[in-house]
C-alpha cells in the first residue's frame, strides 16, 4: 500500500477538534492498515513524532430510504497521539 492508500482523510468533528487541542488527531484509514503503517506514513507526511496509534473499526449504521433499508459504509479510524509537533488539519491537500 502506498501513503495515499493508507491515510484517506482527517475526521473533522467537534469532538476530534477538541482532541486535537490535546495532542490527539483522528484520521480515516484503510481497512487493512496496521498501526505501524499509520505511524510511518504520518511521520513521513507531517514530520512529527508519533507516540501511539489506536485503531478502531467503526461498523456501518442501519439507514432507511423510504421502504428500503440498508447500511452506511463501515470504516477504520485511527486516533494518533503525538509526542511533539502539531498537524495543521485545515491545510491538507
Amino acid at each position: 500500500m502506498s501513503n495515499i492508500d493508507i491515510i484517506k482523510k482527517p475526521i473533522l468533528t467537534e469532538k476530534s477538534l477538541d482532541l486535537a487541542s490535546k495532542g490527539f488527531f483522528v484520521f480515516k484509514v484503510a481497512k487493512k492498515a496496521t498501526k505501524g503503517q499509520v505511524k510511518d506514513v504520518l511521520e513521513d507526511l507531517f514530520k512529527v513524532k508519533v507516540k501511539k496509534v489506536n485503531l478502531i473499526n467503526v461498523p456501518g449504521k442501519p439507514k432507511r430510504w423510504g421502504k428500503k433499508q440498508g447500511y452506511t459504509a463501515s470504516f477504520r479510524k485511527a486516533v494518533v497521539t503525538l509526542i511533539k509537533g502539531k498537524i495543521d488539519l485545515f491545510n491538507l491537500k
